[in-house]
């Protein structure tokens, strides 16, 4: 590949900023928009917190469980990092619920609890939030279609499966997608003026604090609950300038025309997107971002062309991240003309992840923002990126708490 096709220019990002602006507006006005923009009925304490709950976290391929314990707002986990385990599994086709339920309830047994208490529930896929704290799932993504789960509340069901089978039981259950637990993660840090959680990972999504009154596809009786945490589900986003070889990858997944955004920002398609741009040549079948940056940062033991094509793929990837923050920060902004102090709580492995021959991604992606805040008029605004230990554990702490 001689040109580089993924290459987007600054008027073409800020029109992708004002696209992704467009349609979180158009998802806060109705249903079935092309960004769900779901608010969860969730109002996270943010001082006096005092309890212990069980945090399970069900990720792209990993899932952890930990007991999270609040003195006087400050959290203690344990174990350390949570209980950890794969469960790329689910990935399986036919795979069932009682299979899933079974995977999750097992490291729960493993940890000691001396009595009951609340669940929270991190649960990294598009579902509804229910007015009791529950979610339904609308529909499955990262490869997963378990599909008699698809329309069911997530947390009830599951509460009930563990209760049946533990003589100290969970006092309740609280379902919140990840990006909305950083979010929550955010409020520790209590100087800001708006919030933001961002995700770049296996999959790719943002999440922050709307004023009740700009939802206005709630009832009206919801619109009076001041600021309310909706997750965008920007992984949903069909940015203009997206590539012929963005609708090849498109093609060959279970969910065409669907997450066009994730599909050429994150760390499940970059390598199906390298594998694209050079159909003729073999590559290993499962080839994520991981291998992507594997290709960028041991240049010498891998063909330049490859080299090459990973770097313009991963840039690209942190441009569109970039235009998607700058189109939602323009779009608070509108609401609430007096923020200055931004907390952005990134996680994700891409997002962190380092490019030893060039900028590190969240480098590339804070760079891209600065200049087109600065294209906007908002060169004023301030965005710290916070990284934080078990961001998703403690959000969700919080949530199960409140």
């Amino acid at each position: 590949m001689e040109r580089n096709i993924f290459k987007l220019e600054n008027k073409q990002l800020q029109e992708i900023a004002h696209s992704l602006r467009n349609k979180v507006e158009e998802g806060l006005a109705k249903e079935n928009a092309e960004l769900a923009c779901i608010p969860t009925f969730i109002t996270p304490r943010t001082s006096r917190l005092n309890g212990k709950a069980m945090v399970l976290d069900l990720g792209g391929t990993n899932y952890r469980v930990a007991t999270v314990n609040f003195v006087n707002d400050k959290p203690t986990i344990h174990p350390e990092n949570g209980w950890k385990k794969d469960l790329s599994v689910m990935k399986t086709p036919g795979y069932t619920r009682n299979q899933l339920y079974k995977e999750l309830a097992d490291p729960i047994g493993e940890i000691k609890r001396d009595g009951e208490m609340p669940i929270g529930y991190c649960f990294s896929y598009a579902a509804e939030s229910l007015p009791d704290g529950d979610a339904k799932l609308l529909y499955w993504t990262k490869g997963v279609s378990i599909k008699e789960m698809i329309g069911q509340p997530v947390g009830k069901p599951f509460l009930d499966y563990l209760n049946e089978r533990n003589e100290k039981k969970f006092t309740g259950i609280k379902v919140l997608n990840d990006t909305v637990a950083s979010l929550f993660a955010g409020l520790t840090h209590n100087n800001y003026d708006a919030y933001i959680g961002l995700i770049v990972g296996t999959g790719t999504n943002m999440a922050t604090f709307i004023p009740a009154d700009k939802i206005t596809k709630l009832p009206p009786s919801e619109q009076k609950r001041g600021l309310i945490p909706v997750n965008l589900e920007s992984g949903d986003f069909n940015p203009p300038f997206l590539t012929t070889v963005d609708d090849m990858v498109d093609a060959c997944t279970d969910s065409r025309g669907r997450q066009r955004f994730e599909k050429a920002v994150s760390g499940m398609y970059l390598g199906e997107i390298l594998k694209s741009a050079f159909p003729l040549d073999e590559f290993e079948e499962h080839f994520d971002a991981r291998k992507l940056t594997t290709i960028m940062n041991y240049p010498d033991i891998h063909k330049e062309k490859y080299v090459q094509v990973a770097h313009w793929i991963y840039n690209r990837s942190a441009q569109l991240v970039a235009a998607s923050l700058a189109g939602l920060i323009e779009l608070l902004l509108s609401y609430n003309k007096d923020i200055r102090k931004i907390c952005l709580v990134a996680e994700g492995s891409l997002f962190w992840s380092e490019n030893r021959k060039d900028k590190n991604y969240k480098d590339l992606v804070m760079d891209e923002l600065q200049i087109l805040l600065k294209d906007f008029g908002l060169g004023n605004v301030q965005v710290d990126i916070n990284q934080m230990d078990n961001a998703n554990l403690i959000g969700t702490a919080i949530a199960a708490l409140s």
